[in-house]
């Protein structure tokens, strides 16, 4: 209609057209007229209903208000396009209608909200039993009015705009009143319950119930409430967290404000922010600040717990001394809150702290924590003196954060060498000082953005912007010359500045100076020159924290970062890194044109069809570094071994080393659900794993220096593969060149995938060898002196040392680089165990018995001997054997003993090593065992009847060697062969001769992993083109048989295993189904999660590189229920192993042994071997003679199966049918005495 009207008027001249234009724009005033009075009558009908809700809550009104509709129009109608005006002091622009003047406030909504302030002071006048009365049912019961649609993405939550606070929002927040009788909970770890808004009900329409009155808000679902973005929530958390660590409350309040005044964004707030901004303004003594966040926390129809003011806490039902007792407020904290109780009750006392006096329940442990089987702690040799001195090393360690190794690669100085440094040391000083100048700017521009949305501009305040500069130009140090991708360096930096900050709030909270304190004590339990005691280390520090009255366990607790936010503060940083450093190009030609160039550069490179971003070093600044050939490799001080013995284990937040953050259980940064289980866990069940993993971090270690001096040999002369020392990248291959005029020149795809792998080769070996070049670094660091390495668990409780590079979970090199500090005499039968370790180390004899393994060593004494006294020189011997190095150590240390006068009285620092495997295979009347230790474990659970399976002896134990079970199944498949080829079968005939242990041995291994029958035959494949002699052109033929065949035997064998591994893998399937992931209870009462999920991609934006991120960990996201059935075996039987080795360890404890593990590998002195093995065999009975399938179902059943199901007459089974129903049926066990593990003799092999 309107281009007609622009038609005709051009048609009668331009003075038609203004009077056209002036016509239309009446129109539209008129309209716009029309909607500004219609909007102040809804405005109008909502203040009213406001104001019936309000009465009711205030005076128990019984009236119910009626639905009015407002003038018949739908308000999505009346809606004006722009945001609609707000009560004053809310702090929101007012809006404009088109563009006349802005709409003055309604005094409706002033007098609503004066009433509103004025509501807490009338309440305080009423009498208490006004207060504590309950209300009835229509009173109590407050109709809740539906708040504006918003659309949700596929992937997450709604796109809302923060600048547009909405309207329906404001006014539901001032006519909210707490519902009264609410009972809180204590736990701030766990968001609050919020009350849903019911779909399909117009706004101001009450709901009814079935009697006829309105409905009382409930909570929402689990499966509902779980939709909350916890990487949003994590995120302010952690934004809140660090502003009050700044002492900025007023810009967390401005951010808490924010997010809670509109409705959408208040679903991500939860009790745990309120708290953060409360505990802001308590400290600043900021009253009315206080009462504003409880007025939001009310608002917000929220449950304030122990963390909330003592005010409010003592409304809610708690006592003033539970603040002292269940709280997360830090010392200062407490102090603070006991002057502001006192200022009201002057005679309050605080409450003293109470001695930790629970028990362990497990059944196992009992008699361990039982009086009368407690002994004397063993102490060490070191006076108390000596141990304050390495306590004060460790702590002025950990303060300055980063160690300064000396590198053990030795390469000539010439005067390039001297000059290549002098020219670096000067760059390093500019870019240290251009960052510097940068970084500030940086931060100059976030501060002037708005406040009230998260930015990065508190996490760059955390430390002096000289810490940051010094942990960039540490990360230039170490960058590798082909790069490194973004994402990693990203997260890296994320972490280590999380860490720092970690580090300086226990300094700022005078954590230092107690721990301090307390360390002082605790040496009085570890020194040789103090009184003995018979308490366990946790038991002593609690006992100590108990008399100065403070808890670690809650001082220490932190908000976790999420990894979006890691990743994007470390982006920002390497984007300031590369647009900072400058080089000149004629650097080294100085006679060429001199320009300012990047020294930093961010390229793209293709993996696979991922295009993945990268930071890479100018050639020039590469070829600087190169010829530098700097001496020194700076590392966090995390990653060096403990100067003192570690702090004990107290909590699932407290352990370990002095300052430094440490995890008790390892998981993937941004996740907590593991974190929330072990807080949520009975305290007294984690007391075993508390104890264990102090044990073995209380063992005390040392270098074994000719082995290090050897090896640091070998790695400076161009290294041996040989010898797993990986040579220098000079070494590695290079890329093809053209090849000459008479040869014919590759094609382009040829050529490509050539240059590829001389790429990769040479990524590789710069890996493998920084790798050695950081292990043989820091032993020489702490060579000469007795260091400790920490422990922690994995979400299974399989236990590993917190110093990451140099520890003995590594490689054959690591490990026989270690000694323990402590020696004790060999014993009668030490260096016998020692010739037996050294036959085990070399690979060979493996199905001898002992008896013919200590022969075998006196036979090859002559070779044993040459080895420890020309190992570079001599017959090297050593080289040949599967642990060279451990070999060699080994010889080393026999050779010592038997130089010795009296070999029995020789003191051994020696560790021997057994790994355990169940005897059991040599009995066929218990053939249902693996080589790994998974279906061994499956196997002790199903207890295999007597006389059953293949070819099984009546009596067992009877043969008294160890059995290879990757033998017997190589067997089994040449008698399949065998029978196939007299049928006649092509490619049983083509394998003749070709059947090895080898061959089926990794696919043996790995059936219980949940390998397919395709990755089976792909790694047969692999071992097929292997063998020389075998014709290629059966390979893929033969793979295909052969696994077929290894299936066959791993079923007819293993029946019962497979039984065990096939109902857990069931379980597992019909759990992940029905939504949720498979979680269970260790015999230690240890909780297990699996934390696998579907992928969600989570994009950072950044001006260098938008990042993609795969998180596989989301609890928001449905389970991943391939990885859930096919994790589930082998985690719970890795759950075992770890139950199994913590028993061993307390037990050992109990008898006066050194003892440290490498999961199902033990390790003791020489003479105390034959103890430990009885001790291993005591407890592996024990462990296995629990119900721990009956556990298992019962525990499953209670979680996951409905307790008011019925029965629904259907003949098709429901999910929750058939997962009750096999949950139920366990499979059946057998009858073998359990007790005659006690006999076995190659228990450990």
């Amino acid at each position: 209609m309107s281009m007609l009207k622009l038609q005709g008027a051009l048609l009668r001249g331009t003075e038609s057209l203004r009077l056209g234009l002036r016509s239309y724009s009446l129109t539209r005033m008129k309209e716009e007229a029309r909607k500004k009075i219609l909007w102040e009558q809804v405005e109008l009908m909502e203040v009213l209903e406001a104001r019936v809700k309000q009465l009711l809550a205030d005076h128990g009104s019984e009236v119910l208000m009626d639905p009015v509709p407002a003038s018949g129009a739908r308000r999505a109608e009346v809606l004006p396009p722009t945001p609609l005006p707000k009560a004053p002091g809310q702090n929101s622009p007012a809006p404009t209608l088109g563009q006349s003047s802005a709409a003055r406030p309604s005094r409706w909504m002033e007098k609503l909200r004066r009433e509103k302030l004025a509501k807490p002071e009338c309440l305080r006048e009423l009498p208490t039993g006004v207060l504590s009365a309950p209300l009835p049912q229509k009173q109590r019961d407050t109709p809740l009015e539906k708040g504006p649609a918003h659309k949700r993405t596929k992937h997450g939550p709604a796109k809302v705009s923060l600048a547009a606070p909405a309207r329906e929002a404001d006014l539901e927040s001032l006519a909210a009143t707490p519902e009264p009788g609410r009972t809180p909970k204590a736990s701030e770890n766990k968001p609050a319950e919020r009350k849903p808004e019911p779909a399909g009900k117009a706004k101001g329409q009450a709901i009814q119930t079935e009697a006829g009155g309105p409905a009382s808000p409930k909570p929402l679902a689990p499966a509902e409430s779980e939709k909350v973005d916890r990487n949003i929530q994590l995120s302010l958390l952690a934004y809140l967290d660090t502003c009050l660590h700044l002492q900025q409350p007023d810009r967390a309040h401005r951010c808490l404000a924010y997010y809670h005044r509109a409705a959408t964004r208040r679903a991500w707030l939860d009790i745990r922010m309120y708290n953060l901004v409360l505990h802001g303004h308590a400290k600043k003594g900021a009253i009315r600040e206080v009462g504003t966040v409880f007025q939001m926390i009310e608002e917000a129809r929220l449950k304030p717990n122990l963390d909330s003011y003592a005010a409010q806490a003592m409304e809610h039902g708690y006592s003033l001394e539970e603040l002292f007792q269940g709280g997360s407020c830090q010392k200062d904290e407490e102090e603070m809150m006991l002057r502001a109780i006192r200022a009201v009750q002057p005679g309050f006392q605080r409450p003293q702290a109470l001695v930790r006096t629970e028990n362990c329940t497990v059944p196992l442990l009992r008699d361990f924590y039982a009086k009368d089987s407690q002994v004397s702690y063993p102490k060490l040799d070191f006076t108390a003196r000596d141990l304050r001195e390495r306590f004060r090393n460790q702590l002025a360690m950990e303060l300055g954060n980063t160690v300064t190794v000396e590198s053990v690669e030795k390469k000539p100085v010439t005067e390039r060498t001297l000059q290549a440094r002098k020219l670096l040391a000067a760059l390093r000083t500019r870019w240290r000082v251009s960052l510097l100048k940068n970084f500030q700017e940086s931060k100059r521009q976030m501060e002037m953005q708005n406040p009230r949305q998260l930015s990065l501009y508190p996490f760059l305040c955390l430390m002096p912007a000289e810490e940051y500069v010094d942990i960039l130009m540490q990360m230039l140090s170490m960058l590798p010359p082909p790069g490194q991708s973004l994402v990693i360096l990203a997260r890296d930096l994320g972490n280590k500045i999380h860490s720092r900050y970690l580090t300086q709030k226990k300094i700022c909270s005078r954590e230092g100076e107690k721990m301090w304190t307390l360390y002082k004590r605790y040496i009085q339990l570890l020194a040789k020159d103090t009184k003995p005691d018979h308490l366990l280390p946790r038991q002593y520090w609690e006992a100590l924290a108990a008399k100065e009255g403070c808890d670690f366990s809650q001082a220490t607790k932190g908000h976790t970062w999420p990894i979006s936010l890691l990743v994007q503060l470390g982006v920002h940083l390497l984007e300031l890194l590369v647009q900072t450093l400058k080089v000149e190009s004629n650097l080294l030609m100085p006679t060429a044109e001199s320009k300012l160039i990047p020294a930093v550069y961010h390229v793209y490179s293709f993996r696979g069809s991922w295009q993945v971003g990268f930071i890479r070093l100018h050639p020039i600044v590469n070829r600087l570094f190169a010829e530098a050939a700097e001496t020194n490799l700076a590392f966090d001080a995390a990653v060096i071994p403990m100067l003192c013995p570690p702090v004990p284990w107290v909590s699932p937040h407290f352990g370990a080393y002095v300052v430094s953050p440490t995890k008790l259980m390892r998981f993937l940064d941004g996740t907590n659900q593991h974190q929330r289980a072990l807080e949520d866990s009975p305290r007294a069940d984690l007391f075993s794993a508390f104890d264990a993993l102090n044990q073995l971090g209380n063992c005390p270690w040392k270098i074994n220096r000719p082995i290090l001096e050897l090896a640091i040999a070998v790695f400076n002369a161009k290294g041996s593969e040989k010898l797993g020392v990986p040579p220098p990248p000079s070494e590695a291959p290079e890329p093809p060149k053209r090849p000459p005029k008479d040869q014919e020149p590759p094609t382009k795809a040829e050529l490509k995938r050539e240059i590829a792998q001389c790429r990769k080769k040479a990524a590789e070996m710069y890996s493998m060898r920084m790798d050695m070049l950081y292990k043989l670094s820091i032993a020489r660091h702490v060579a000469g002196q007795v260091f400790w390495f920490p422990h922690n668990m994995d979400f299974r409780g399989r236990t590993y040392p917190c110093p990451p590079h140099f520890n003995h979970l590594g490689s054959d090199l690591t490990r026989a680089i270690l000694l323990f500090a402590e020696g004790k005499p060999l014993g009668p039968h030490g260096l016998d165990w020692l010739k037996i370790h050294l036959v085990n180390l070399t690979g060979q004899k493996k199905r001898s018995s002992l008896a013919e393994r200590l022969a075998y060593a006196n036979e090859i004494l002559g070779d044993i001997l040459d080895s420890a006294n020309q190992p570079l020189t001599g017959r090297k011997w050593w080289m040949e054997m599967d642990e060279p190095w451990q070999t060699l150590a080994c010889s080393m240390e026999i050779a010592k003993a038997m130089r010795s006068p009296n070999p029995e009285a020789y003191v051994s620092h020696f560790p021997v090593h057994q790994l355990t495997s169940v005897d059991l295979r040599q009995c066929r009347e218990f053939s249902d065992v693996d080589p790994g230790r998974l279906l061994q474990r499956a196997a002790t659970l199903r207890r295999p009847r007597a006389g059953r399976g293949r070819g099984r002896l009546r009596q067992p134990f009877a043969v008294r060697r160890p059995q290879d079970v990757y033998s017997v199944v190589a067997q089994q498949v040449e008698v399949f062969r065998q029978q196939d080829a007299k049928n006649g079968l092509p490619i049983a005939q083509a394998l003749e001769g070709f059947i090895s242990r080898k061959v089926v041995k990794q696919t043996v291994m790995t059936v219980v992993y949940g390998v397919t029958r395709y990755g089976g035959r792909l790694q047969i494949e692999k071992r097929l083109k292997e063998i020389d002699d075998f014709p290629q052109k059966y390979v893929w033929e033969a793979s295909h048989y052969l696994v077929q065949q290894v299936f066959n035997s791993l079923r007819e064998m293993f029946s019962g295993t497979r039984e065990i591994q096939a109902w857990l893998t069931e379980c597992a399937m019909l759990i992940s189904k029905s939504g949720r992931v498979v979680e269970w209870v260790t015999p230690l009462g240890l909780p297990v999660i699996q934390p696998y999920y579907r992928s969600k991609s989570l994009t950072v934006k950044s001006s260098m590189q938008n990042v993609n991120l795969k998180l596989s960990y989301d609890v928001n996201q449905k389970p991943n229920t391939l990885k859930q059935k096919n994790a589930f075996p082998p985690n719970f039987i890795h759950s075992l192993d770890s139950t199994h080795m913590m028993l061993t360890a307390l037990h050992c404890h109990q008898q006066g042994l050194t003892f440290v593990s490498v999961h199902d590998c033990y390790w003791t002195h020489a003479r105390t071997v034959d103890v430990m093995n009885q001790i291993c065999r005591d407890q592996f009975v024990r462990l296995h003679q629990q119900p721990i399938l009956e556990d298992l179902s019962c525990f499953m059943l209670q979680k996951y199966c409905p307790r008011d199901w019925t029965d629904t007459g259907n003949d098709r089974p429901t999910a929750p049918q058939k997962l009750m129903k096999l949950l139920s049926n366990i499979p059946s066990k057998g009858d073998f005495d359990l007790e005659k593990v006690k006999e076995s003799t190659y228990f450990f092999s």
